[in-house]
């Protein structure tokens, strides 16, 4: 399904394979076998392709036709996974309109980007379970279970588990981007 909404966006947008590869910087070949659903793109990559596009992340995942009450069930969520950083995300919102609700499960030692990253939006952080360091512009704030932390995502940041359990974590994001 992703590599089909790839192939249209990028088409929709005039750019040829070349181009959106060139453009967010990873090979010809890699997006020619994620549109063809040959490979998985890593959660960098997804990101990547997301900028180029100037699109949300998930909205690489999105449906089509909102409806006025859209239901996610669990079984349906939409599930996106970085082997590096060891960290997975399910959009627990139907990704369509002006927020983003995201359930995250981040791994012991693993960090949820290499490096801080920014885009244009707000964020708010709630820990379900475990220990998340949230990184806002080089300063580190602790969170434990049921303490939350919201900033300007247009600030580098990253979130970490120093703890030695995986950190469960609920993300909303307003407007969505990447």
């Amino acid at each position: 399904m992703i590599g089909a909404r790839i192939r249209e966006l990028r088409t929709e947008r005039g750019l040829t394979l070349a181009q959106l590869a060139a453009a967010a910087g990873v090979s010809s070949g890699l997006i020619s076998q994620v549109e063809r659903d040959l490979a998985d793109p890593s959660l960098e990559t997804l990101r990547k392709i997301a900028r180029v596009l100037d699109l949300p992340l998930f909205s690489l995942f999105q449906e089509p036709a909102a409806a006025a009450v859209a239901v996610v069930r669990r079984e349906g969520r939409m599930l996106v996974r970085s082997p590096a950083g060891g960290i997975s995300y399910t959009r627990v919102s139907p990704g369509h309109g002006r927020l983003e609700v995201l359930e995250g499960c981040l791994l012991p030692g693993g960090s949820s980007a290499a490096e801080p990253w920014s885009h244009p939006s707000e964020e708010c952080v709630l820990v379900l379970r475990g220990r998340l360091v949230v990184e806002v512009s080089g300063t580190e704030h602790l969170l434990e279970e049921g303490d939350s932390c919201s900033f300007d995502s247009s600030l580098p940041h990253l979130y970490r588990n120093p703890g030695e359990e995986p950190a469960g974590f609920l993300v909303t994001v307003t407007p969505p981007s990447y």
